[in-house]
């Protein structure tokens, strides 16, 4: 039996298509009453080492997402409501007034996220009301796996081998039709922040930024055809996967995926619907690789917990060596390290929230295992700048560059000059992050501490001034 009044309240999951929570609340309530609370610790709040929580970038995207998202719900029938403060108590005074019976919400399974929901449930239990949980960020329903999350592989492989054979993607729920039942009590719109609520300036794109990524399901669901279909640029992916410049090397699916702008069924869905039309290959079957890794990592904030989050990791394996310091967290993140290709990927994350996965494989292991800096240092910044900032993604990942996560191979190291001259032989991304050594030739751009007097005059440089000397000997990748 249908309840007079319902919530639907969004977070990371700004859709309308195979949306578990919209679905539920349309199903379950006579009137309907969506919500998105722009939360101030979230977004104008500090990490613990001093980074802004949500920066300028991703501020941007989740603005334009949610604007997005109120003009796809307008299309059905539903007015979503905007506000700015603490969800437990936004929500809480809204179920009140509005006298609703239920809230429904896709459940976070990190820790920040889990408080709130955690405390809103609390207070709604003192009216007599609920939180009825939907999932709404896996491929997978947790259920359907052949085991519990807590048995949960400690390994991707074994994962992989015990998941993809065997367990079914279930269909993505279609966009639920026109609900035809307005809210019959009256209620505040609320006000759509912009960057100046949060303490940031407007901004333009960076013209050398891979994509003007523009945030919502419409802009993901473009993306999606233009990837698949437009271009047929799937096809190879697993060859093109590891570029560096412009933004058809790879899916750039992850920053709608991350505020749930689509979902992963979604994307397999079409997936399957390309392969079907043009053959499958290991490009393809490597997308959904990547997909089945973003399941991995979530299943492993869920077994794991906050130990994702510990210096120790998922082994609870501290590494002594590693130090909190400031000053070379400072040059690192600034792109001052005298390495062209830890500098130009740190360049192209401060002026667009971007990394590609092989940039950030290669910043993440010099700082760790060369400048012997606390990875969580490194998570945090990641946290506060990236686009596509996920949490178990995220801390999982960096788990695995710092060796105290899901690995089997104990030093995974980089070698950031064979890194360099494999993925940007000519030195065409660092010319384009780093100009002042536009004029360096290609066999030394990669290690500009080789050249001598004469060549930095002829290539316009003075290292040491124009650009720094290396933090480290860089003989030692030679």
């Amino acid at each position: 039996m249908k309840r007079h009044r319902v919530i639907v309240w969004f977070r990371q999951d700004l859709r309308v298509a195979d949306n578990e929570a919209l679905t539920d609340a349309i199903r379950s309530g006579e009137e309907v009453i969506p919500i998105y609370v722009f939360d101030p610790r979230v977004f104008g709040g500090k990490t613990k080492y001093g980074f802004p929580k949500t920066n300028k970038f991703r501020l941007k995207f989740i603005i334009e997402s949610v604007i997005d998202l109120k003009a796809s719900l307008a299309k059905i029938g539903l007015n979503l409501l905007v506000r700015t403060g603490l969800p437990e108590d936004e929500i809480f005074d809204l179920a009140r007034k509005a006298k609703t019976s239920w809230v429904f919400c896709n459940r976070e399974r990190t820790s920040e996220e889990k408080s709130v929901q955690d405390n809103l449930e609390k207070k709604l239990w003192s009216v007599g009301q609920e939180i009825i949980y939907s999932r709404g960020k896996m491929l997978y329903y947790t259920q359907d796996l052949p085991f519990p999350v807590t048995h949960c592989p400690d390994v991707f492989t074994q994962f992989r081998k015990e998941v993809e054979k065997i367990t079914a993607v279930r269909d993505p729920l279609p966009i639920p039709e026109p609900h035809e039942t307005p809210v019959s009590v009256e209620l505040e719109a609320g006000e759509m922040p912009s960057l100046a609520s949060f303490g940031f300036e407007d901004f333009e794109s960076d013209p050398r930024a891979v994509l003007n990524f523009k945030g919502g399901e419409s802009a993901a669901l473009e993306r999606l055809d233009y990837y698949f279909h437009q271009t047929k640029l799937l096809s190879n992916y697993k060859e093109t996967r590891n570029g560096l410049i412009g933004g058809d090397y790879s899916s750039k699916f992850s920053s709608w995926l991350a505020q749930g702008c689509i979902s992963p069924k979604t994307i397999y869905k079409e997936l399957k619907n390309y392969e079907a039309r043009n053959g499958s290959n290991k490009s393809t079957y490597w997308l959904f690789f990547e997909l089945l890794w973003r399941d991995y990592f979530r299943l492993i904030g869920k077994k794991f917990e906050n130990k994702i989050f510990q210096k120790g990791g998922t082994k609870q394996e501290v590494n002594p060596e590693l130090k909190d310091d400031v000053q070379l967290l400072k040059l690192w993140t600034e792109g001052r390290t005298g390495m062209p290709f830890i500098d130009a990927n740190m360049k192209e994350l401060m002026h667009t929230g971007f990394m590609s996965n092989r940039g950030r494989q290669n910043v993440a292991s010099f700082l760790v295992k060369d400048l012997k800096v606390n990875w969580q240092m490194g998570a945090e910044y990641f946290e506060s700048f990236l686009l596509d900032y996920d949490p178990c993604s995220n801390w999982c990942n960096w788990n695995y560059v710092a060796g105290v996560g899901s690995d089997p191979r104990e030093d995974r190291y980089f070698n950031i000059l064979s890194q360099a001259k494999k993925y940007d032989p000519e030195g065409k991304y660092v010319k384009l992050w780093l100009p002042e050594l536009t004029e360096v030739p290609s066999t030394k751009v990669h290690r500009p501490d080789t050249l001598s007097d004469e060549e930095q005059l002829d290539s316009k440089v003075r290292i040491g001034s124009d650009y720094p000397k290396p933090m480290i000997n860089t003989g030692r990748w030679a």
